[in-house]
């Protein structure tokens, strides 16, 4: 007796190219929409093309950021919700941009998963053309992959790549420079601190064992707001890059930011520092979201780890001279931001490079 094997298919395996072709005809128009000057080729090819150029520079350097979303990804499965991690991808990609003083030009893509449902992938890439438009960056490219039996079934993974510009000129943080211009961070220079939306994209572990260990459901109320537990922890990361740009464009006065992701303003604000300042926040300064109020209290977790942890309701930072402090804010309230000071620049003798004075209100 004879048998006749059966043909094995790329399917069968569990990869759909054809799903992989119709997701790219659903997201070819998304793309399209975020052109902007300087790009030259659409989706599609084996390499993307953008000329800095044609964007208006003349000196340019070019600066590249690339991250991902975090365990974030797992709420926004769990809850059903892929429309909003698109914008978290893109925005914790340009705000690293941004402080240095780069215009992001273009953004790439990457979504991997076990196996493709091109509803979900096309409602992620929604979000990321979204962030792309509210950052000035054109979507030009991609990677989707299909992965069975890497992947369970439902889950995804997201990491993007982005690639700005600035003029050499331009660079941020500004340095004094022996034999040139002198208008680094100095003693007496003030911190502004530019308002999250909420815990924007870090944390998340941390944020889902507190979720567990209440018993709480995503589709519950949240206990701090008035929507469900899952849009409350979904809110998208800001994305500061066109408040911050103007304000550097039209004063000329910013000296550096930073952006708070992982970390917190402890491990985030030393990196644009020089050896010789420290940065002196005061707490109370702080405007706390309501969620990281509840994650505190709920935890417990302490002012120290949340400090470490979330950005504690300052997404960006800015420095600048005191005189030019307020001419700042007022640029980047224009464009919509909501800006307090938080603090000043002290000259470092010794100790760490952030100094906090007075209390976190996590009542």
């Amino acid at each position: 007796m004879s048998t006749t094997a059966q043909n094995l298919t790329y399917r069968m395996s569990g990869v759909d190219v054809d799903a992989g072709n119709r997701l790219v005809e659903r997201i070819a128009p998304l793309a399209r929409a975020t052109s902007r000057p300087g790009t030259v080729s659409g989706l599609g090819g084996f390499g993307a093309l953008f000329d800095p150029a044609a964007a208006g520079y003349t000196d340019p350097i070019l600066v590249s950021a690339t991250d991902g979303v975090g365990t974030k990804l797992k709420i926004a499965i769990d809850a059903g919700h892929h429309d909003t991690v698109g914008i978290d991808l893109v925005a914790m990609c340009v705000n690293d941009l941004v402080v240095q003083g780069a215009e992001p030009l273009f953004f790439l893509d990457y979504f991997a998963a076990g196996a493709l449902s091109v509803d979900h992938a096309a409602d992620v890439i929604a979000g990321i053309a979204q962030g792309c438009k509210q950052a000035g960056a054109a979507l030009i490219g991609g990677e989707t992959a299909e992965m069975p039996g890497l992947y369970k079934a439902g889950d995804y993974d997201l990491a993007g790549f982005a690639v700005g510009a600035v003029e050499r000129e331009n660079i941020l943080p500004r340095r004094d420079i022996e034999g040139g211009i002198k208008d680094g961070i100095k003693d007496s220079d003030v911190i502004l601190a530019l308002s999250s939306t909420g815990l924007h994209s870090n944390g998340f572990s941390l944020v889902r064992k507190i979720v567990e260990n209440q018993g709480l459901a995503l589709t519950e109320p949240a206990p701090f707001a008035n929507c469900p537990l899952s849009e409350a922890l979904l809110a998208p990361t800001r994305i500061y890059v066109r408040a911050c740009l103007t304000a550097i464009r039209d004063t000329g006065a910013v000296k550096a930011l930073a952006h708070i992701t992982g970390g917190g303003i402890t491990e985030n604000l030393p990196r644009i520092l020089p050896d010789h300042c420290a940065a002196e926040v005061e707490l109370s300064a702080l405007d706390m979201p309501a969620i990281m109020k509840w994650l505190a209290r709920s935890g417990p977790v302490t002012a120290d780890d949340m400090l470490r942890t979330f950005n504690c309701g300052a997404g960006m930072i800015v420095i600048a001279a005191s005189d030019e402090a307020d001419r700042i804010a007022s640029v980047l309230r224009e464009h919509g931001e909501t800006v307090a000071p938080v603090g000043t620049i002290r000259r470092r003798e010794d100790g760490p490079a952030v100094r906090y004075t007075g209390t976190l209100d996590l009542s």
